[in-house]
């Protein structure tokens, strides 16, 4: 019988142990249900990198396999300075795999759970590069669908990472279940019936993961105790309610935020259009620094 790790059945891996020839464990470093992470070894690459393993009795689910393999191709066709990136996989065999970058910092869940709110001289900045990555996937016709403090990581750059539910415009058109994490999902993930899901989805996730870097807090939190099978308990955004007020915030920042989480898809912002927002806040906080697009001078 595997080993367990956190309750979830695990590979056990210790340092040195090798996943698959020239790849080599080092240390555990979380996962979720479905996969096992670890910092690891490549050979070939010469280079600390993350692997992302299927969980051992998964290794045969054709769901989870699948998945993978979405992921894997995803990957392979994304290219964006502020998206996590990925150094190839292995999807049959005993182990299956990927390979992701190895990034250092800590997750905006872990500083905010931390030390707070984050300032507004690196939470604007953090959303700027937030919102080029989500204009770039909208522009890949890629929706994310898992926008949240969890899967940003607070480098230079900061990264957007776990594709693992992230689907083509098309594929996730077609989504008729929810997907994503219960407090970040734009109504409509919640509940696929009320409209397409497409980019404005992850406008709302950031938006949601904004909110929580500005105030520490949700913008629609779930009672004590909520009941699971509630569904208007489960997902307090459904109700269709304006999310909590973004008191410490400045207005122009609070308005973005607000805007972002608009219940309606069509009344959200891209998420081009959160930068152009940004933009003069940038210039406000640092203002010889150019982080938005160069405009050359008109004779």
């Amino acid at each position: 019988m595997p080993p367990k790790r956190d309750g979830r059945e695990s590979w056990g891996l210790a340092e040195g142990d090798q996943i698959v020839p020239g790849r080599f464990a080092l240390k555990p470093i979380g996962g979720g249900w479905d996969y096992e992470v670890y910092v690891a070894w490549d050979e070939h690459l010469h280079s600390l990198v993350v692997a992302k393993l299927v969980r051992p009795h998964l290794v045969h689910d054709e769901h989870t396999l699948r998945s993978l393999a979405r992921e894997a191709e995803l990957l392979d066709h994304l290219a964006h300075p502020v998206i996590v990136r990925g150094f190839g996989s292995v999807l049959e065999g005993d182990r299956p795999h990927l390979l992701l970058e190895h990034l250092e910092g800590p997750t905006l869940a872990r500083v905010i759970s931390r030390t707070g709110p984050l300032a507004i001289e690196q939470l604007v900045p953090l959303a700027f590069q937030l919102a080029s990555a989500l204009q770039y996937l909208a522009n890949e016709r890629v929706v994310h669908l898992d926008v949240k403090p969890g899967n940003v990581i607070l480098g230079a750059p900061p990264r957007l990472v776990d594709l693992s539910v992230a689907r083509s415009v098309e594929a996730a058109s077609r989504i008729r279940t929810p997907v994503g994490t219960d407090p970040y999902m734009a109504p409509e993930q919640c509940d696929p019936s009320l409209a397409e899901i497409h980019p404005a989805a992850d406008v709302w996730g950031l938006g949601a993961t904004l909110f929580e870097a500005v105030s520490g807090d949700l913008p629609f939190p779930r009672p004590q105790g909520f009941d699971r099978e509630d569904r208007l308990q489960r997902f307090p955004q459904l109700a269709g309610g304006a999310a909590r007020q973004l008191s410490d915030a400045q207005p122009a920042l609070a308005d973005i935020v607000a805007a972002c989480l608009s219940w309606a898809p069509a009344e959200r912002p891209t998420a081009g259009e959160v930068g152009d927002l940004l933009e003069p806040l940038i210039e406000a906080i640092r203002p010889r620094r150019i982080l938005g697009r160069s405009r050359p001078k008109l004779r």
